[in-house]
């Protein structure tokens, strides 16, 4: 089967690379992190920027179990609730490659949609699977990005307010990403460096895919 990069560059697709690092920072120590990082970021004399998104998750399964299922995210914004942003976000599967290489590499396809999406995606023959809420802060640095973030859980679907959503932990996502055409390897190297000065805070490392589809 060929990957999402190939088809990419047949159906004249720019093929975009996402390059990622992840950790987390339990909340007694989240406020020091968010001074840390509007230091070293752009825009230091501003207050970070806030989110809040409810993302779903939808799985078109294939005719048989051999098949890869095909996942796309669905996130609009909740800020401001009356005229939210729509994106639809295809990720694809990490690449092993280069052991040596700092960061994990996925091919990405993110793109602003009309509020029927979900429509569009039923009659697809998507399903959903499942659906949360994520707020945090995000931060850039040239063309790198920052976000921590905490997910919620959302206790009745489909009305992501406030009354019905469960902090799923008492610590927070952090993530380090860039996305930009193939073949730009120094990118790698950059967000390491950048990835340093965040220690011991917290220790942004590439997730190891396989470790985690083990049931």
């Amino acid at each position: 089967m060929e990957n999402t990069f190939s088809v990419g560059l047949k159906n004249n697709i720019a093929p975009q690379q996402e390059y990622l690092l992840q950790g987390s920072i339990v909340d007694l120590h989240r406020d020091v992190l968010l001074h840390r990082l509007r230091g070293l970021c752009d825009n230091a004399d501003k207050q970070p920027e806030t989110f809040s998104d409810h993302e779903m998750v939808f799985v078109l399964r294939g005719a048989t179990a051999q098949q890869n299922p095909v996942l796309f995210r669905v996130r609009r914004s909740l800020d401001p609730p009356d005229d939210p942003s729509w994106h639809i976000r295809y990720l694809g599967t990490s690449e092993i490659g280069d052991k040596n290489r700092h960061t994990l590499v996925r091919a990405c396809f993110d793109v602003a949609c009309s509020n029927n999406v979900v429509k569009f995606l039923n009659e697809m023959g998507f399903r959903s699977d499942h659906e949360y809420c994520v707020k945090g802060y995000f931060f850039h640095k040239g063309r790198m990005k920052v976000t921590v973030s905490k997910i919620y859980r959302m206790v009745q679907t489909g009305t992501p307010d406030g009354n019905t959503q469960e902090a799923m932990t008492q610590s927070s996502l952090v993530e380090l990403s860039v996305v930009a055409p193939a073949g730009q390897e120094q990118i790698a190297d950059d967000m390491k460096n950048f990835a340093e000065q965040l220690k011991p805070l917290v220790q942004l490392e590439k997730v190891d895919q396989k470790r985690l589809s083990v049931q």
